[in-house]
């Protein structure tokens, strides 16, 4: 009995390694690495299209005339037929877009609710300061409305998977309803499946 107990203990140690073999070895990468582990979207795509329709939006002269405009942004509309955050993609336009100095953005589109909750309690509750409460009447309108959507393409032949990504920006004037700027991103991926393994 001594002896099947020794050798179950000593299955126990050799299986324990292997055991934990399975799990994934986990590393930290820089964000600014190019991903290509799929033909999906993904981080470096992200950061194309961001970097593009920053640079061509701060280019425009509407924007380098100093008056900083206010801007109201919708989501970026997903015409895709696979799950892209497109919250992303419109958070980190309007970051990099804060950053630069040159638009203000209008929080309504994500807070109004927060935002008149807000002015509620300080006008009505009777807690806050009127001296320090702030009121309603005083939100600052938009001058420009930006919106887009990103639309796919994918075909495959073969072994071969090719997607294609382009996402499209315009930057609507809200007084007169005419589009001040437009553009695109175009993105191709291609992937060939091995041979082997499939």
């Amino acid at each position: 009995m001594k002896k099947i107990a020794v050798w179950f203990s000593l299955g126990m140690i050799v299986m324990l390694p292997s055991g934990c073999a399975t799990q994934p070895k986990v590393t930290y990468g820089s964000p600014e690495q190019v991903e290509t582990i799929t033909t999906e979207f993904g981080s470096t795509d992200l950061q194309m299209i961001a970097e593009k329709m920053v640079n061509s939006l701060l280019a425009t002269p509407l924007l380098q005339s100093g008056q900083r405009p206010v801007v109201y942004v919708h989501n970026v509309k997903n015409k895709t037929d696979e799950h892209i955050d497109t919250q992303s993609i419109t958070d980190k336009i309007k970051v990099t877009l804060l950053k630069s100095g040159r638009v203000r953005f209008s929080a309504v589109s994500e807070a109004n609710d927060e935002i008149v909750k807000q002015l509620e309690y300080q006008t009505s509750s009777g807690i806050v300061d009127p001296k320090t409460a702030k009121r309603f009447g005083n939100q600052v309108g938009a001058d420009y409305f930006l919106y887009g959507e990103i639309t796919s393409i994918k075909k495959k032949a073969g072994r071969v998977e090719d997607v294609y990504f382009k996402i499209t920006l315009n930057l609507v004037n809200i007084s007169t309803g005419l589009i001040e700027w437009a553009d695109e991103k175009e993105i191709r991926k291609q992937a060939k499946r091995p041979l082997v393994g499939q």
